[in-house]
C-alpha cells in the first residue's frame, strides 16, 4: 500500500481559521493529479504551479497519478495559500522529502512558475490559526515572515523558494529564523488647535473619542466638518499589542497590509467614498465573503463623509454592526463573522445645496427636495448617532485671530485619563459606549434620571436613546473626573440630541 504523506495548513472562512490535511498519495490509473476536497477555482490550479515549480527547482514530477484530498472535505478551500503545503506533501509522497520532517509543521504560501515562494492573502491570521491548532513550525515565504513572526510561541520558518523548502527539509541546510516585525512609531497627524471656532463640534468630537460614542456633524460646506473629523485619529488612545494584532489580521485578510510592514498601534481611520456599495461597507463578494470599510475601521474610526449622497439602503445595512459590533455575512457556502467595533463619524450638509440655516447665503433647494435629500438618514439610524452637533460657518473674528481652542496633545490627555477612570471603575478597559446600562446606572444621581427621562419625553425620542443619552452623561462626568453622574452633565447629553437635521420618519 502506498504510503499517504500529510502536511497540515489554515483554510481561512472568515477570520475564523480552520485547520486542513492536505493528503498526497499515489495511486493506479493514468498519470496526472486529482485534487478533491472542494477547492475553489485558485486552488484548483495550484496543481499547474506545483508540477512545474517542482521541474524548474530540479526535483522530479512523478510519472504516476498523484492524488491529494484537502481534509475535511466539506470545508471550502479558496486561495493560493495551499500550493507550498501541496508541493511539499507531493515531494513526501514520492520520497523526495522524509516524510518524518513533515511532523508539527504547517505550511502556508503561493509558489510561481519559476520556484519561488509568495506570501498568500492572510498569512497574519493564518499563523495565528496554526498556533492555536498545534503548529510547531510554519514554513511561509521570505516575505511573509515577518507578519507571520508577531505571533508568539510559533517558529516560524521562512524560504525562499522550493528549492530551499526542500534543503531544509531534508536537513541539508538549517533552517532560518524570522525576526518578527517591530512597531511603527508613533505617526504626527494634523493638529485639534488649527480647528477655528466650533466650541460645540469640538467638546462633541472628544466626547465622542473619549466614550465612543457615534458622532453626526452637519452644517453647510466650509465650516469645518472633516477637519474636525481627521483630527479625532489623533485623540483616541493607542491599541494594545493584542487590539493591533486583532486589527492588523482582518487588514492582512484583505490584502490591504504589505507582510513586512510594521506593527501600527494607531487605531485606523477608513473613509469610504460616498458612492460605495453596501457589500464594500459592510462585507462580502462572491465564494468566501470579504471583510468591509467597516470592519477595516475595527477598534478605529469609519467616517463617512456626504453622508446623505449615500443611498439609505446602504446606510441601513450599517444598523444592525453598529449595535452589535459585529458584522455576519450568511451566503449557502460559508457563514463569516467579521468585527466592526467602530466609532462612526459622518459629516453631511443639511440640504443638496448645503446652505440650509446658513446666515451668509440663501439656501436655493425647493422643500420637497430637501425632504427627499433628509430622508436618506432613517430615523433608527439616526438614533443610534449619540451625538447631533449643528456647526454654523466660522465668524471672521476667528479665522484673523490666534487660535482659540486647545490642540491635540491637550484633549488626547483629557480622553485617556476619563477611559483610564472608566476602567478602574468597572475593573477592565471599557468604552463607556458599550457598557450595559445597568453597570452605569448606580453612578447616576436619581435627580439625573429624572431629567433624563422629563428631557426625552417631551423630545419623543426612543429607549434607546435614553440609554445612549445616560451613556453619553456618564462620559461627561469621567471626562470632568466626577464619580456620579449629575443633572449637568445629563443635560450636556440632551443638548446633543436637539439638532435641526431630521429625517423623514
Amino acid at each position: 500500500m502506498t504510503a499517504v504523506a500529510v502536511v497540515r495548513s489554515i483554510a481561512l472562512v472568515g477570520l475564523e481559521p480552520h485547520p486542513v490535511r492536505v493528503e498526497c498519495t499515489r495511486a493506479s490509473g493514468l498519470p496526472g493529479l486529482r485534487l478533491v476536497g472542494l477547492p475553489d477555482t485558485a486552488v484548483r490550479e495550484a496543481g499547474d504551479r506545483v508540477r512545474t515549480a517542482i521541474q524548474r527547482a530540479g526535483l522530479t514530477w512523478p510519472q504516476d497519478r498523484l492524488v491529494v484530498n484537502l481534509a475535511p472535505a466539506d470545508l471550502p478551500k479558496v486561495g493560493t495559500g495551499f500550493d507550498l503545503p501541496l508541493a511539499v506533501g507531493l515531494l513526501a509522497a514520492t520520497g523526495q522529502v522524509p516524510v518524518g520532517s513533515l511532523a508539527g509543521l504547517f505550511a502556508v504560501g503561493e509558489l510561481g512558475l519559476d520556484g519561488r515562494a509568495r506570501p498568500a492573502t492572510g498569512s497574519l491570521p493564518a499563523a495565528a490559526g496554526a498556533r492555536a491548532h498545534g503548529a510547531r513550525r510554519l514554513l511561509v515565504p521570505s516575505a511573509a515572515a515577518s507578519e507571520a513572526a508577531l505571533i508568539d510561541g510559533l517558529e516560524v520558518v521562512p524560504v525562499d523558494d522550493l528549492a530551499e523548502t526542500v534543503a531544509v527539509l531534508r536537513g541539508e541546510r538549517p533552517a532560518r529564523r524570522a525576526a518578527p516585525a517591530g512597531v511603527a512609531p508613533a505617526g504626527t497627524g494634523p493638529d485639534l488647535a488649527e480647528v477655528r471656532g466650533q466650541p460645540v463640534a469640538r467638546r462633541a468630537v472628544e466626547l465622542a473619542a473619549a466614550g465612543g460614542h457615534h458622532l453626526l456633524l452637519s452644517g453647510p460646506p466650509g465650516c469645518g466638518k472633516t477637519m474636525l473629523a481627521h483630527r479625532m485619529r489623533g485623540l483616541l488612545p493607542p491599541l494594545a499589542v493584542d487590539e493591533a494584532l486583532e486589527v492588523a489580521a482582518i487588514h492582512s485578510l484583505a490584502g490591504e497590509r504589505a507582510p513586512d510592514q510594521p506593527l501600527d498601534l494607531e487605531p485606523p481611520l477608513r473613509e469610504p467614498h460616498h458612492t460605495a456599495s453596501a457589500a464594500a461597507l459592510v462585507g462580502g463578494g462572491s465564494g468566501i465573503p470579504r471583510p468591509g470599510e467597516l470592519s477595516l475601521a475595527h477598534r478605529g474610526i469609519l467616517l463617512l463623509d456626504e453622508l446623505l449622497e449615500t443611498p439609505r439602503w446602504v446606510l441601513d445595512a450599517l444598523r444592525q454592526p453598529l449595535e452589535r459590533g459585529s458584522v455576519v455575512i450568511t451566503r449557502a457556502r460559508a457563514r463569516v463573522v467579521y468585527p466592526a467595533r467602530v466609532l462612526l463619524v459622518a459629516a453631511t450638509n443639511p440640504c443638496p445645496c448645503g446652505h440650509l440655516g446658513d446666515p451668509l447665503r440663501a439656501c436655493a433647494c425647493r422643500p420637497d427636495r430637501v425632504e427627499r435629500y433628509r430622508s436618506r438618514l432613517s430615523g433608527p439610524l439616526l438614533d443610534r448617532l449619540d451625538l447631533q452637533v449643528d456647526l454654523r460657518p466660522v465668524d471672521r473674528r476667528h479665522l484673523l485671530g490666534p487660535p482659540d481652542g486647545e490642540g491635540t496633545a491637550t484633549v488626547a490627555a483629557r480622553v485617556l485619563a476619563a477611559r483610564q477612570l472608566a476602567a478602574e471603575r468597572w475593573g477592565r478597559p471599557a468604552l463607556v459606549a458599550t457598557t450595559p446600562t445597568a453597570r452605569i446606572r448606580p453612578t447616576v444621581r436619581p435627580a439625573a434620571l429624572r431629567a433624563l427621562a422629563d428631557g426625552l419625553e417631551r423630545l419623543g425620542r426612543s429607549a434607546r436613546a435614553f440609554d445612549r443619552c445616560l451613556r453619553v452623561a456618564r462620559t461627561a462626568a469621567d471626562l470632568a473626573g466626577s464619580e456620579l453622574v449629575t443633572t449637568e452633565h445629563v443635560e450636556e447629553a440632551l443638548a446633543y440630541r436637539l439638532p435641526s437635521l431630521e429625517p423623514a420618519r
